[in-house]
């Protein structure tokens, strides 16, 4: 199934159980559409553009170990999860509210693959080299300590692994750095420092191979292998 239909079909499963941030993150709702417009510029179309690329570094046969942080609500993922049943799947959030959202959802899916956990992504409770994949969909931009969150995943990714995903990159929208820098950072939504387009694709060209960045408006996309 092409991804942007895994996408389209992730919001009509979760059907009437939006909470705000769900109709924020899949640009969805009449408040997720005004916040997308006006903070982020985008519609529905471009919101759904930079997921397809975060979400595109997943095999659509992937049947190893994948760790998702964070996980969020589970809007996004768990209904792709479903053609996945053959991998063994990890969700890990620091926020319990999150997680139990998560976790519901992923019961009344009968996701017997999936496993949720609460956890630090800065300080991970798995050994070195544990997952074939690594996902983490805007997160980074929330994340207090980027440097040991890149660490960490890099040292849970097994050699040749994928680590793919979204977050916030400053300077690409002058509207939407000035909502981050006077809203979303006073209120602990986001945390500095931020990366750029420029210094998102350094650091992944100095830890990993194989990257492909793309940015849709201030949203960066990416996807990259660990070396072997």
């Amino acid at each position: 199934m092409p991804r942007n239909d895994e996408i389209q079909n992730a919001y009509r499963t979760i059907g009437g159980e939006h909470t705000f941030y769900d109709g924020m993150i899949t640009c969805s709702t009449f408040l997720g559409k005004a916040v997308c417009k006006i903070i982020w510029g985008m519609n529905r179309d471009e919101n759904n553009r930079y997921l397809q690329f975060a979400l595109q570094g997943i095999p659509s046969d992937f049947s190893g170990k994948m760790l998702e942080v964070p996980v969020g609500t589970g809007i996004l993922t768990l209904p792709i999860y479903t053609n996945l049943q053959n991998a063994e799947i990890t969700c890990v959030d620091y926020s319990e509210e999150m997680m139990v959202r998560a976790q519901g959802r992923g019961d009344a899916m009968d996701l017997h693959h999936v496993t949720f956990c609460q956890g630090d992504v800065g300080a991970l409770d798995f050994p070195d080299k544990t997952f074939d994949l690594v996902l983490s969909l805007n997160g980074f931009h929330a994340f207090p300590d980027k440097e040991d969150a890149y660490r960490e995943i890099f040292r849970v990714l097994k050699p040749g692994g994928i680590f793919c995903g979204c977050f916030y990159v400053q300077e690409e929208s002058k509207r939407t750095d000035w909502f981050i820098q006077r809203f979303y950072v006073p209120k602990g939504f986001f945390t500095p420092p931020f990366e750029t387009k420029q210094s998102l694709e350094a650091r992944l060209n100095e830890m990993y191979d194989q990257v492909q960045l793309n940015c849709v408006r201030a949203m960066a996309s990416f996807t990259c292998v660990k070396g072997k």
